[in-house]
């Protein structure tokens, strides 16, 4: 005979397990009343905070609120440090080479130039749209005080270049800088090595160039082949602050035939300083002929009308040469030839303000004379951001004992610059 189950443990079970249930739904439901609450009690005194935190001005108001690092995340940060050893072989007396730029003072590790450049990405040409930007740079170093907006000005020790950057809607669209600029003359770069094929700066970016000036400038492209730049300044040699109530003026037509070929023709005129005005020209080139073999051409003329004098002239013709024969070696040569007409432009004309021994022909008899200068630079790019120039230089004047008391001068040695 089978025996018969009870079914009272089953009942028993499903009993249990109810209350279970039951009472576990009660817990939950209590639990997120509870959440409930609390959030709402959190999210009312976060609520409260932030109302006080924008009375006392603490936080911005509004909604959605202002994006305040906007133009911070879109900054870019870039420059480079320079050092080098130069030696002339005269060994100068008083320690300082005549009329070179840069390491004035001889047999010395040298540091530069640090360079650093904030900027945004730059006004956009827009026919239809205001865009805009901005760019400033900070220098120091051996070579900042010829190089700066005027070194000897309370505030504007270390400053470079600072402008605001704009693009205006009209036609293809204008361009505007205002602020301070470096100088649209000369085919080097005041940066030296760190973005010319030769480490040492040639005499025509000293003696027919120019240093920066804060003014205002309009740039309009009226086709990929032809660009025009207008500008206004405080003059040529006045800086950062205008000395007296005039003013310099200075236009270049930039062509641009094909992408390796390309002319640039300057003219200036007006105020250069509270001493003098000047006025002239300048044409600009580069031609690359392939890869890896590049020219350049510069030639400059200068009329100097001092205070209470006759005219002065200056003018100079330079070019410039290299070959890469590797992404990692390269060299460079660069030739210049400059003609004193009068004696004005290069003679005594100290290279540090105040330092007779930088100036070349001081105490010459001769009214006019000449420089020139050739130099031999090797290319070293072991790595992407490393630039090493080891270079041999031979300058020549005709003015007696121009430099330190010598018509020739022979300099070598080499820089370094790291690029970030």
């Amino acid at each position: 005979m089978k025996k018969k189950h009870s079914s009272q443990p089953i009942v028993r079970g499903l009993l249990f397990g109810g209350i279970l249930m039951g009472g576990a739904a009660t817990v939950l439901a209590q639990d997120t009343n509870t959440l409930t609450q609390e959030n709402a009690d959190l999210k009312a005194r976060v609520m409260a905070l932030e109302e006080l935190a924008q009375k006392e001005g603490l936080m911005p108001s509004g909604t959605p609120p202002p994006k305040v690092v906007t133009a911070i995340s879109d900054m870019t940060i870039s420059g480079f440090v320079q050092t080098s050893y130069f030696q002339n072989v005269q060994s100068p007396p008083g320690g300082y080479n005549a009329g070179y730029l840069w390491n004035t003072k001889n047999s010395t590790f040298d540091i530069n130039k640090v360079k650093l450049t904030f900027a945004s990405p730059p006004a956009e040409r827009s026919a239809t749209d205001w865009t805009a930007g901005y760019r400033v740079s900070l220098m120091a170093g051996e070579d900042a005080p010829v190089l700066n907006s005027g070194s000897s000005t309370t505030g504007f020790d270390y400053l470079r270049e600072a402008y605001v950057d704009m693009n205006v809607p009209i036609g293809n669209g204008l361009n505007i800088k205002a602020g301070e600029l470096i100088s649209l003359l000369n085919w080097e770069s005041g940066d030296g090595g760190a973005a010319n094929p030769n480490f040492s700066q040639g005499y025509q970016w000293f003696y027919t160039g120019n240093g920066p000036s804060a003014g205002v400038q309009l740039d309009y492209a009226f086709t990929d082949v032809v660009d025009v730049k207008a500008r206004v300044d405080n003059g040529l040699y006045a800086g950062p602050v205008d000395g007296n109530q005039g003013k310099g003026f200075m236009g270049s037509i930039n062509l641009t035939p094909t992408k390796a070929f390309w002319v640039n023709l300057v003219g200036f005129a007006g105020s250069g300083s509270t001493t003098m005005d000047v006025d002239g020209g300048s044409i600009l080139g580069g031609y690359q002929v392939n890869s890896k073999l590049g020219t350049g051409f510069e030639s400059d003329y200068f009329n100097f009308m001092p205070n209470g004098e006759s005219q002065k002239e200056l003018w100079s013709i330079g070019t410039w040469v290299w070959y890469d024969f590797t992404s990692v070696v390269g060299v460079a040569f660069r030739a210049e030839y400059l003609d004193d007409v009068n004696g004005y432009g290069i003679k005594g004309v100290d290279v540090l303000s105040g330092n007779a021994d930088t100036a070349i022909g001081v105490g010459s008899p001769e009214g006019s004379g000449n420089l020139e200068s050739y130099t031999f630079t090797l290319n070293l790019k072991p790595t992407k951001n490393l630039k090493i120039q080891p270079e041999v230089r031979y300058n020549h004047t005709s003015y007696s004992g121009g430099f330190n008391g010598r018509n020739d001068q022979f300099i070598l040695g080499a820089g370094a610059s790291y690029l970030f």
